[in-house]
């Protein structure tokens, strides 16, 4: 298939897969022939009423807000592997995603913090950590970044089981639901609270495009072409951790999205994010959003999307690394 044309295919991709997932749900007794009948005719009952209202307030608002999730997770771990120059780095591992969800679990514990600012403060506070604890100089070992990632990670997951072991019992399902991601919430509200954030986060990332095939290449390439590094990285990190923080605030921790996404993009298309970068978005919410399908209909109670997430990103990645693929390849 001429390459062009995949890629045209690629980019049309979520306008059909949007409207099939209209019609999906674990409510068996509207189905698609419903939704057309209802939307399809003049005579609105009050079945059809029930219909309309389950499909434009509650089905759509979930499909639209599981697409700009996917598309801020996978645009910010493809961001992150380029800024240090590591395929392994993701914001699950960084410890990102770790204080974000710390953070929304005190808002919702306690509410002395709105609930996004927290996520952005705590999951800002992670990735500064991580990335501390790892630097050497003026170097950053790839083994010691992951390493520090790791244990912040289990330092916020302990801060987080203090404050499930702490709160009110009728504050904790909400804050279990929130470590296993949790959409089954979602609604306008949500949408219109995350898609700013997220939107300037996404829109910043994808301008930068060029200037992460700069900064892959180091530090002294990139002042070669009158950046400041440290200012670039600075930008970036800020930039992924907003979206990040904005999805985990709305949607709970998604995990291996921002890992796995970015990997198959680059087999799709090639490691040059010039081009690689905007169809990280439209990939990743894709993806998202048929995870979240199977969450709404494979069993009669939804499942939540992080199991999902990790039992199809877990099995691809192991092939990734038993073919020697999680290489970044010359750009």
């Amino acid at each position: 298939m001429n390459n062009r044309l995949f890629i045209a295919l690629l980019y049309i991709m979520p306008f059909p897969l949007i409207l099939i997932s209209l019609f999906l749900g674990p409510t068996s007794s509207i189905g698609y022939e419903d939704v057309l009948k209802c939307f399809s005719s003049a005579n609105i009952d009050d079945t059809c009423q029930l219909t309309r209202e389950i499909v434009l307030n509650v089905r759509l608002p979930r499909i639209l807000l599981t697409f700009l999730i996917g598309a801020a997770l996978t645009i910010s771990g493809n961001s992150l592997q380029m800024l240090f120059k590591n395929p392994l780095v993701s914001p699950d591992i960084l410890g990102l995603s770790a204080g974000a969800v710390f953070g929304a679990a005190l808002s919702l514990a306690y509410g002395i913090i709105p609930l996004q600012l927290s996520a952005f403060v705590f999951g800002l506070l992670a990735v500064f950590m991580s990335y501390l604890i790892s630097k050497t100089g003026n170097t950053v070992s790839t083994i010691t970044l992951i390493l520090s990632g790791i244990i912040i990670t289990g330092i916020f997951t302990a801060f987080l089981s203090i404050v499930q072991f702490l709160t009110d019992p009728f504050k904790l399902q909400s804050i279990v639901h929130w470590t296993m991601g949790n959409l089954h919430n979602a609604s306008w509200e949500k949408l219109q609270s995350s898609i700013i954030p997220i939107s300037v986060s996404v829109t910043f990332l994808i301008i930068m495009r060029w200037r992460l095939n700069v900064i892959a290449l180091g530090d002294e390439e990139t002042k070669s072409v009158g950046l400041n590094p440290h200012r670039q990285k600075l930008l970036i990190i800020v930039l992924t951790t907003l979206a990040t923080s904005s999805s985990v605030a709305v949607s709970g921790m998604v995990v291996m999205v921002g890992l796995v996404v970015p990997h198959m993009v680059r087999m799709l298309i090639g490691p040059d994010n010039i081009k690689a970068q905007p169809l990280m978005a439209v990939v990743g919410g894709s993806f998202l959003l048929i995870v979240d399908n199977l969450c709404r209909t494979v069993s009669q109670y939804e499942i939540p999307i992080s199991i999902f997430t990790t039992l199809i990103g877990a099995p691809f990645f192991i092939y990734l690394i038993k073919k020697g693929k999680v290489i970044f390849r010359e750009m």
